[in-house]
């Protein structure tokens, strides 16, 4: 049935389309499920192909918010170009060609539902794009699956920089899980670089000097190149000095050592380099023909015997000495991509360089990378692979990370060679070997879809012998890769409380099985493009409604394979007050003198002598009386007694009797001993001043004083009150 609303005058405003026969029961059973779902706040809306995710929400009892036109209650953030904006969008392999999957819906019910609720809030929103919610317009109780920012750790250049602040959070060094990476657009980080591409020619050139005396896969090669008479003569005309060459190796390899211990810190530094710009470009120049099987060189037992002992030395300070080869490879990356677009391996310094440069937008922001490849990495049947390991996030404050159980290896099409630097053999992305044919030259055993579960992959290992690998070395080792990723960027991110994001994590590993991270991926693909992934992808939607939303209501529901791996203790947020600066404390009360003395008609004897040296703080001194107090002494180092002036606060309240040794003057040096009586309970606040007594008569508290003549050796004199 079509429907459509004209006006008075005939034009036509709108268009419903075709709507489906109304059913009173349906209308009814509609109405109940639409009304019980919004008065339960369990309205959901779900963007992308993300089938799974309807079916587990409606299972639960909840009713979808179709987006057709517009996204209720969801907006979409553009830039100044009206654009959507991907500043924070990080790497996504969620393929943006895919389309829904249809969906049965008996009756039309559930479309029935949807037009029910549409004026609704939505309440759990599913997306594959971060820039399709806006935080800012969220409500408490709204729940969305993704987190603001998450380019602090999901680009290349994020996890490239973030991670170099480890050392801050951990005492895990990122060297032992993390390739060795650079933004090449940073000047500095282009330079070092530079100095690590030549430290590792020096490096890759004594492997190759050690590897070639034993045997390995410098001389099957360069066998294979003598067989080639034209390029065999033209190497001979090659003027190499391989023991220079080592020599040159050997000196820049120890000099990095010094660097380590920080015994390089004592040379001048005036002092030369140990190689000029030119030499080093003379050097690399004759690495390549000698690595890259241009130039034959002899090979003598004596520097064989010094490059195994540097490399030795070598291997205990630097993790990643193993997977660096013999061809000094490089993986440039365009920092803001995904799914291998725009990714390339090279070997020369000036391609990678002159790659880079060749692109001034991407210079400018900084968005090109280069890292270290795993010229070394564990194959099966001969076959590069890497794993995508799922992991869920659901609070930044404290962490909790939560680590899937299963994963999935993806092949490539080509068998690995490092003969050739072509993307079908080094990127294993489904993306890209979905649309190339397998290679007749691969093993039989890898399936033509290239994927492998996690247990056909221990399988392997267990033919291999090595099954116990997979819990003790592998799982791990990605388990502490992720967390160490997530901890240097837990400042940078929105804690915002209910949201979650299930995160794609890139390994691979090395021969000795150690994994190492490539990347971490936003929005990971969920596509069922081959049996494995249509089974796992599935399980990993479902367990992350678990998590999210079952464990909400019961603490202890099933979570399926996921697995708490870190939850950290929770730090409280002080609240940002502004730029204004608060002082807080407490008054301090005015400080009250000691009683004044009474004055008394009996004065002590004046000193008669001469008075050698004027007392500026001193005016004329009151005699004290004789009788006063029994037992209290005096002790002075003259005819004139002083009285101590009242130079500590009384309390204002009755304390037990105590003692307090306070200075009269600086003159005098003596010390009096003070003793309160306990009916003294109120201070007077009249002050006296130093060195002196006023005449002063206090009824409320009335005392006496009595100063005794003691010996004039005593230094010291001391009253009782």
């Amino acid at each position: 049935m079509s429907f459509t609303a004209k006006s008075p005058e005939g034009k036509v405003h709108c268009s419903f389309g075709s709507l489906p026969v109304l059913n009173p029961e349906r209308l009814r059973t509609a109405k109940a499920r639409a009304d019980e779902a919004v008065k339960m706040h369990k309205v959901f809306s779900v963007q992308g192909p993300y089938p799974v995710i309807r079916a587990a929400m409606r299972a639960r009892g909840w009713v979808e918010q179709r987006m057709l036109c517009q996204r209720p209650h969801v907006h979409q953030r553009h830039n100044a170009e009206g654009r959507a904006s991907s500043n924070d969008a990080g790497d996504s392999d969620d393929d943006e060609n895919s389309e829904d999957v249809e969906e049965e819906d008996p009756g039309g019910l559930y479309d029935l539902m949807s037009r029910l609720v549409r004026n609704e809030m939505v309440y759990f929103c599913w997306t594959n794009r971060r820039d399709a919610i806006n935080n800012n317009s969220l409500q408490k109780e709204q729940i969305t699956n993704h987190f603001a920012k998450a380019g602090s750790f999901s680009t290349k250049v994020g996890l490239c920089v973030n991670l170099r602040n480890l050392h801050w959070f951990d005492s895990a060094d990122p060297d032992t899980f993390f390739p060795r990476c650079y933004r090449l657009a940073a000047q500095d980080e282009k330079h070092a670089f530079i100095e690590d591409y030549r430290r590792t020619a020096c490096t890759s050139l004594l492997k190759y000097v050690v590897e070639r005396e034993q045997g390995g896969e410098a001389r099957s090669r360069n066998f294979r190149a003598v067989q080639d008479q034209r390029k065999r003569s033209r190497r001979r005309s090659i003027p190499v000095s391989l023991s220079q060459m080592i020599d040159i190796a050997v000196k820049v390899c120890q000099e990095f050592l010094e660097s380590l211990d920080h015994s390089d810190i004592d040379k001048s530094l005036e002092a030369p380099q140990t190689l000029s710009k030119e030499e080093w470009e003379e050097f690399i120049d004759s690495y390549y023909l000698v690595v890259h099987g241009r130039a034959e060189v002899e090979i003598s037992d004596q520097y064989v015997t010094s490059c195994k002992a540097m490399l030795q030395r070598l291997a205990e300070v630097s993790p990643q000495l193993d997977i660096e080869g013999i061809h000094n490879i490089w993986i440039i990356k365009p920092g803001a991509k995904s799914r291998g677009r725009g990714i390339k391996c090279s070997k020369r310094l000036d391609q990678i360089l002159k790659l880079v440069d060749g692109d001034p937008t991407l210079i400018r922001e900084s968005k090109w990378v280069v890292q270290k490849y795993l010229e070394r990495p564990f194959l099966v049947h001969g076959t590069k692979f890497d794993v995508r390991q799922w992991f869920l996030v659901t609070d930044w404050n404290p962490l909790t990370i939560w680590f899937y159980k299963k994963c999935y290896l993806r092949f490539s099409t080509q068998p690995y060679s490092l003969d050739k630097l072509d993307s079908s053999v080094h990127l294993c992305n489904n993306s890209i070997q979905k649309h190339l044919r397998p290679s007749e030259q691969r093993h039989r055993g890898i399936p033509a879809d290239n994927m492998w579960s996690d247990d056909q992959f221990r399988t392997f290992l267990s033919s291999q012998g090595q099954e116990a690998q997979w819990q003790a070395v592998v799982v791990p080792g990605m388990k502490k890769a992720v967390i160490h990723a997530l901890q240097t960027t837990q400042d940078l991110m929105d804690s915002r409380k209910n949201t979650f994001e299930l995160y794609g994590a890139d390994f691979m590993l090395g021969r000795d099985l150690h994994p190492w991270l490539i990347e971490i991926n936003v929005s990971p693909t969920m596509a069922p493009s081959t049996p494995v992934t249509a089974r796992l992808c599935t399980a990993v939607q479902e367990d992350t409604l678990r998590v999210v939303l079952d464990r909400r209501a019961d603490r202890t529901a099933n979570t399926g394979d996921f697995q708490l791996i870190y939850r950290q203790a929770a730090v409280e947020v002080p609240q940002y007050v502004g730029v204004n600066l608060l002082v807080e404390g407490f008054k301090i009360k005015c400080p009250c003198s000691l009683p004044p003395l009474r004055s008394f008609n009996h004065s002590a004897p004046k000193h008669r002598g001469p008075v050698k040296e004027k007392e500026p703080a001193e005016d004329k001194v009151k005699p004290l009386p004789r009788k006063s107090l029994k037992g209290a002494e005096l002790k002075t180092s003259s005819s004139r007694v002083l009285l101590p002036p009242p130079l500590f606060t009384q309390p204002t309240v009755p304390v037990p009797v105590e003692t307090l040794h306070l200075p009269i003057c600086a003159q005098a040096h003596s010390v009096f001993q003070l003793k309160r009586r306990p009916e003294l309970s109120k201070a007077c606040s009249e002050k006296v001043k130093p060195n002196s007594i006023e005449q002063h008569q206090s009824p409320s508290l009335p005392h006496k004083i009595t100063a005794l003549k003691q010996p004039r050796q005593a230094a010291s004199s001391s009253f009782s009150y």
